[in-house]
């Protein structure tokens, strides 16, 4: 992404600050595996968004003077050339500086700098709780502020959150995440259709998710967005199932919510299909039920709509259908109104997607859903889910549904960001003929 969209990123979020006011955020930690092994490096998604900076131990500094003038900073590892040898390649602070576009210092001096950011302002913006080492070095360096006033030290009087203020901005999306986006999408529904396409009785679960992060890795998303779900017969009713352990079985449906990660964007795609490749006259008749609610549910997301929307029209038609295929009894309106479909329907319509695949970004303003506008990118995924015992035909019993999409808001509507991977029934059948 190039430079000038991060500058512009942290001039948006210096606006926001009132005159006075210091920033400070830091990188994620590295986190233990085993013993002497890490995962994967991850950095902090509002230190990826403010800088594209992609290394531990790193620390960005936002400050704004009384006179409205502004600064930025970040501190970084030093070069280290036995470091390098055994863990990899450093930018150290002259690179960093040339390459990410503001002026850049070792992390050595972090101490000294945070005393020069923080005396004489009266704000303190930061993330409060997120990291201990942020809370520690700034809550040290209050309390020298506070301790020494003889040397001319003044410590902010106001404290302010950070991740509001981040939040705000990147619940909309600009033009470089929409299309990192769109093809983190459809990378991951090119993953969706290859799991179709070598499912069978007898395969394991974990040998799908093997086949969507192979995939994935092979198209530049190397890791996934969140553990990949795959969930065949009644594993598909744990809604966050992903021991992914068992053997596919003739006759059922395996449920896969799987996503990739491209530059630290998700993509966050569900589809259900049969095992064997057709689906029951059963299994049909409740996979359409809940393709007709997501249908119903995206065609509301268009501006000046809002959640209330979408969840109505979804409600709506999980209801009609389930009563349609005698699940659920009663009047329909009565049964609409008092949503009677949340007894299968267990969980919400969708959230925000972008850095984090629950994404940041307000759901309310006041009380009030937040209407949509464009640029906003959020999924919909209607979901029915039919443990045994559930008090309904036991012909029902075992059966679960979510069919999942990505779509960004736009002013005439939405586009759907994962339209690639398939989920009408004729279309999946399809596929899987061609295996």
């Amino acid at each position: 992404m190039p430079v000038a969209v991060y500058a512009k990123r942290r001039a948006a979020l210096l606006a926001t600050l009132t005159p006075g006011s210091v920033l400070v955020h830091c990188a994620a930690p590295e986190v233990i595996r085993s013993r002497d092994t890490d995962y994967p490096y991850r950095q902090d998604s509002d230190l990826l968004y403010l800088t594209g900076f992609p290394e531990p131990e790193a620390w960005l500094i936002l400050s704004k003077d009384s006179d409205g003038s502004c600064h930025e900073l970040l501190l970084c590892r030093p070069k280290d050339e036995l470091a390098e040898v055994w863990q990899g390649r450093r930018f150290g602070p002259a690179a960093a500086a040339l390459q990410f576009g503001l002026p850049a210092l070792c992390h050595d001096v972090l101490e000294q700098e945070l005393l020069q950011a923080l005396n004489g302002k009266q704000t303190l913006v930061f993330a409060q709780g997120a990291y201990p080492q942020l809370d520690n070095k700034l809550f040290q360096t209050l309390s020298t502020l506070r301790t020494y006033p003889k040397r001319g030290y003044s410590a902010p009087v106001h404290i302010q959150d950070l991740r509001p203020l981040t939040a705000e901005l990147r619940l909309f999306k600009d033009e470089h995440e929409i299309t990192l986006m769109h093809q983190a999408g459809r990378i991951s529904a090119g993953a969706h259709k290859r799991a179709m396409q070598i499912a069978s009785p007898g395969v394991f679960e974990y040998q799908l998710e093997a086949e969507i992060r192979h995939y994935c890795a092979m198209h530049g998303a190397r890791q996934q967005a969140y553990n990949t779900i795959v969930g065949g017969g009644e594993n598909g009713c744990i809604l966050h199932y992903t021991d992914n352990n068992d053997a596919l079985k003739d006759g059922d449906l395996v449920l896969i919510d799987a996503g990739g990660e491209l530059f630290g964007y998700a993509a966050d795609i569900t589809r259900t299909f049969p095992v064997n490749g057709k689906f029951s006259p059963d299994q049909a008749a409740l996979y359409q039920v809940v393709l007709d609610a997501q249908y119903a549910a995206c065609a509301a997301v268009k501006p000046g709509n809002s959640s209330r929307d979408t969840v109505a029209a979804a409600i709506a038609e999980l209801t009609r259908g389930l009563r349609d295929l005698g699940i659920l009894h009663g009047d329909l309106p009565t049964l609409i109104a008092e949503q009677t479909c949340k007894k299968y329907f267990i969980h919400g319509l969708g959230h925000w997607l972008g850095l984090d695949v629950h994404d940041v970004g307000a759901y309310k303003v006041g009380e009030i859903e937040r209407p949509f506008e464009p640029g906003m990118v959020l999924t919909i995924e209607p979901g029915l889910y039919i443990p045994s015992g559930s008090d309904c035909d036991p012909r029902w019993w075992g059966m679960a549904v979510r069919i999942e999409d990505d779509l960004l808001v736009i002013k005439d509507g939405h586009l759907n960001l994962t339209d690639t991977a398939p989920k009408e029934i004729a279309d999946i059948e399809a596929l899987m003929a061609r295996r």
